[in-house]
């Protein structure tokens, strides 16, 4: 069956970095574009960035460019999130998504809390 396991979460400063790990099993890791969201406390869960299949295109939400970098490593089956100078408001639950044959799977999810 397919899972997501997500790792890498905690506190963290302001300004500060951490990097989230997503490994994957049970489907052709390769064959898919894999997602990261993100959802803090009273509110929607948002998409933060998205990784093509072979990791050749990346897109990401306007509130992370330039601080987040998505990658994936295809040998190992697993997909990161490189996240930069931290601000308070990226305080969430970060989770690992994959969509596959019309079906949503999420990872449990990983919490980040960026705070003095």
């Amino acid at each position: 069956q397919v899972q997501l396991v997500e790792s890498g979460g905690g506190l963290v400063q302001p300004g500060g970095s951490l990097r989230l790990s997503c490994a994957a099993s049970g489907f052709t890791f390769s064959r898919y574009a894999m997602n990261w969201y993100r959802q803090a406390p009273g509110k929607e869960r948002e998409l933060v960035a998205v990784v093509t299949s072979a990791g050749g295109r990346t897109n990401y939400a306007d509130s992370v460019k330039g601080r987040f970098t998505i990658s994936r490593d295809n040998a190992k089956n697993t997909v990161y999130l490189q996240m930069n100078s931290l601000k308070p408001e990226d305080t969430a639950m970060y989770y690992c998504n994959a969509f596959l044959n019309k079906y949503d799977y999420w990872g449990q999810g990983t919490q980040v809390t960026v705070s003095s």
